[in-house]
């Protein structure tokens, strides 16, 4: 990697009760604490997902280490009748730092456009939050040939609201959803064509300065195993961990390989 500071992410998605969650994130400020002296910068930014429901548990393990707590998710508005949403000012509340937007489950799943998508990400740098934006490709538009139209696009509109000040909050996070959960990775190389592309986006959007500035990780099934050949790609800057940010070891492994 280049001297982008590499970052990790660890989505818990609906996983963890209180207790383990709690467990997981003490274990994890544990590990990423002793990396750094008092004096030294953070060699790696870390950043853990919780749950809702166990935000300000979490928090309150991370709250006193480098260890950065975000969210998966925000609503557009800072309140209302909105039930069932959160807003970005109730994250920040409870010391979130950091929220997801466009993942690929949102919007496979769940059905978010990337209109929205954008709406989130504009909403959350209003409120002083920073942003992990997702973006990647479904193995049919993979198959298709059309990866690149697909995530450009995503990229387009998710940052559509987004200036050359702000864009300094935010991550992009490429995300095959092919390769979410499924066991299967993009290989290295695969991997870093795609950011190199979204790189060059970026720089299409905004400069090139901003473009070589900006931290793009990769998600999907990414393991202790796979972690070092993806980050010694030069456009790869982290990852996204799913699955494998659910076990301290695991995930402090891929931690320590960005390293």
């Amino acid at each position: 990697m280049t001297n982008r500071t590499p970052i990790i992410g660890g989505n818990w998605k609906m996983h963890t009760d209180l207790e383990s969650g709690m467990q997981l994130a003490g274990a994890i400020v544990d590990y990423v604490d002793a990396l750094t002296n008092d004096d030294e910068e953070q060699p790696v930014n870390v950043v853990v997902y919780p749950p809702f429901p166990y935000l300000q548990a979490v928090e309150s393990i991370t709250g006193e280490s480098s260890v950065l707590c975000g969210a998966q998710n925000l609503w557009t508005e800072e309140e209302g009748a909105f039930t069932g949403e959160v807003s970005p000012l109730m994250l920040k509340d409870v010391g979130v730092s950091m929220v997801l937007t466009g993942h690929s489950e949102r919007r496979h799943v769940v059905g978010e456009s990337n209109a929205l998508v954008g709406q989130k990400t504009q909403r959350a740098l209003e409120s002083g939050l920073d942003v992990t934006l997702c973006v990647g490709e479904t193995i049919e538009q993979r198959t298709e040939g059309s990866t690149l139209a697909v995530i450009c696009n995503q990229l387009t509109e998710g940052l559509e609201s987004v200036t050359a000040e702000t864009i300094k909050k935010v991550v992009i996070a490429y995300e095959p959803v092919w390769a979410i959960g499924t066991g299967h990775t993009a290989s290295p190389e695969d991997a870093q064509s795609v950011h190199a592309s979204i790189r060059a986006h970026i720089a299409s959007i905004f400069t090139g300065d901003i473009a070589d500035s900006i931290r793009i990780q990769y998600g999907g099934s990414v393991k202790p195993e796979n972690a070092k050949d993806l980050f010694a790609c030069p456009d790869i800057d982290g990852a996204l961990v799913g699955g494998a940010s659910l076990s301290a070891d695991s995930f402090n492994a891929i931690i320590q390989a960005s390293l």
